[in-house]
């Protein structure tokens, strides 16, 4: 009879931020060595963290740590002045309204709210008023489909009547 040895490595999932790792060196999970080497690297979730596979100095032995970035929470000011966390769907439903019955693609809609709400993080201001965020749609909208600008501006921008809504059509057609 032939026998055959299996060796079974134990890998942990640690998920780390880049701050706790500028701050401290990865432990081993095994050891508590504070000074390992990283043995292998890759993209992981897509692209919003980083996989690595790592060997211990002191005991040899090899884990997996995730490095993913700190995203801080944005808040909106709404125009009654309350707040609330900003929530990206919001943004797309309003799109996805005013782009209802039109050639928009969904994944048009979704690439413009991503491009909204990374210009909002980079922006680095953890509060934005629902104006900011009104006006970026708005001006996302007018590259992608006119009609769904005007459906959106009309409810944004409160039209109380005809000629608000003629002066807005108007400013479109002068930007042509």
């Amino acid at each position: 009879m032939r026998s055959t040895n299996f060796v079974i490595h134990m890998v942990y999932y640690t998920i780390y931020t880049l701050t706790e790792l500028e701050d401290s060196k990865m432990k081993c999970p095994y050891c508590g060595y504070k000074e390992s080497r990283v043995v292998d690297s890759r993209p992981a979730d897509e692209g919003n963290s980083i996989r690595r596979r790592r060997e211990c100095l002191s005991c040899e032995k090899r884990f997996t740590t995730y490095e993913t970035m700190e995203s801080l929470p944005m808040v909106v000011i709404k125009k009654d002045g309350s707040r609330q966390t900003f929530d990206r769907s919001k943004v797309l439903n309003g799109m996805i309204r005013a782009c209802e019955k039109r050639p928009v693609p969904l994944a048009e809609l979704e690439r413009l709210t991503d491009e909204i709400e990374q210009t909002l993080q980079n922006s680095l201001e953890r509060e934005v008023s629902t104006e900011t965020i009104g006006e970026q749609v708005m001006e996302k909208l007018k590259t992608v489909d006119e009609v769904a600008y005007v459906r959106f501006a009309s409810v944004y921008r409160q039209f109380k009547d005809i000629n608000t809504f003629m002066s807005e059509l108007n400013k479109l057609l002068a930007e042509k």
